[in-house]
């Protein structure tokens, strides 16, 4: 397993930080994060087509680039370190990878090349009004009627849901419990009896919505009754990725506080000079890192299939939880007063922190199942 980037994924990065430097200054985030969209449909489509990155992971045969986790850990990275506001993580980290896993060669010949061209998004929506995170919660109904599926339920806290064109859902056939009876279906975005709510929240950057379920015709996506699994590992890769993408934030706040702390003068002399304050950098020096290496080496595990991926994921997970969250606390405070004002750009990253720190579950949580999976 490799415990550094290569040349071209070094590269890789630069060209990626390089556009999204361009196309999502802080400006763009502000004026998207007001919209009740999230996002630009002509600005992802220029993103996809300069670069094709909601097709970096998947397969060649469906129309992708056929590069692995590592490089998609990149650039969810870039994207948590520029903030960008578009429907990514919800696309290609869920539902795409979802696809990959519980898909038949037919659906994913069907569903992947528009996913990949840009041309469409996708989200996948598993929790529920409770928040649940693991098959057992699953309530949501799939009944099956002369060879055509309906949904009935709700699903809440889905990313990107009030915009995706494609919902991946979980659902159980009625009376089933526990992981059995779990499939996973697809159904358009302006299906029939789908009633769609976007959700107020504090972090404005990344959409949530509430989706109302009432008889919904839906696609089977794969066989029937055996999603558990597929289901399991979808979220132990995305959790890996929402770590990366944490990292990224973290080393922007991180960053950003340091250019302030060396700029701002008191008593004569620079803040970055004051005890205090060199004691915060090296914290946030080095819990960013640490969360950096296990960020990258949980990636590298997806990408070999190692037996521990499981357990690393939780522990990337909730290593950049904190460390995201705590470096965002030093960074407002080494900003000072105005570290709390509006005009600020650090409450951007704070708020996201604070989202992520929660999403597929939280640091104590992951920590658990982190125990769980390798036996204690």
């Amino acid at each position: 397993m490799r415990f550094s980037f290569t040349s071209e994924q070094d590269e890789f990065r630069t060209i990626v930080r390089r556009l999204l430097d361009a196309r999502s200054p802080v400006s763009e985030v502000r004026r998207l994060m007001a919209t009740d969209a999230g996002w630009d449909r002509d600005a992802w489509r220029k993103i996809n087509q300069e670069l094709g990155l909601t097709a970096i992971h998947v397969p060649e045969a469906y129309g992708g680039q056929g590069f692995g986790y590592a490089e998609l850990a990149i650039v969810l990275e870039e994207m948590g370190r520029g903030l960008l506001c578009a429907p990514f993580f919800s696309t290609a980290a869920l539902a795409t990878t979802a696809i990959l896993n519980a898909g038949t060669e037919a659906q994913k010949q069907a569903l992947l090349p528009s996913i990949a061209a840009g041309d469409t998004t996708a989200t996948l929506a598993f929790s529920e009004d409770d928040g649940g995170n693991d098959a057992a919660s699953v309530a949501m109904t799939a009944t099956s009627s002369g060879g055509a599926w309906r949904l009935d339920g709700v699903k809440s806290f889905v990313l990107d849901g009030h915009t995706a064109d494609i919902v991946v859902v979980l659902a159980r056939a009625p009376g089933s419990s526990g992981e059995s009876g779990l499939s996973f279906f697809t159904v358009a975005g302006d299906a029939p009896g789908l009633q769609r709510r976007r959700l107020k929240t504090m972090d404005e950057t990344r959409k949530l919505a509430r989706l109302q379920f009432n008889g919904v015709e839906a696609q089977l996506l794969g066989e029937a009754g055996t999603a558990a699994a597929p289901f399991a590992r979808t979220l132990q890769q995305a959790a890996v990725l929402l770590a990366n993408e944490m990292v990224g934030g973290a080393e922007k706040l991180r960053q950003s506080a340091l250019d302030y702390a060396k700029m701002r003068m008191q008593f004569g002399r620079s803040i970055a000079s004051f005890q205090t304050t060199k004691h915060k950098a090296a914290d946030m020096l080095a819990d960013v890192e640490l969360a950096k290496s296990a960020a990258y080496y949980a990636a590298a595990a997806v990408d070999e299939n190692d037996d521990d991926m499981p357990a690393v994921a939780s522990l990337a997970k909730a290593c950049a939880a904190e460390a995201y969250l705590q470096t965002a606390i030093h960074a407002i405070q080494i900003h000072g007063g105005i570290g709390f004002t509006w005009d600020n750009d650090t409450h951007l990253w704070f708020k996201r922190a604070k989202s992520s720190e929660i999403l597929f579950g939280d640091a104590n949580h992951h920590r658990e199942l982190m125990l769980q999976r390798w036996g204690h």
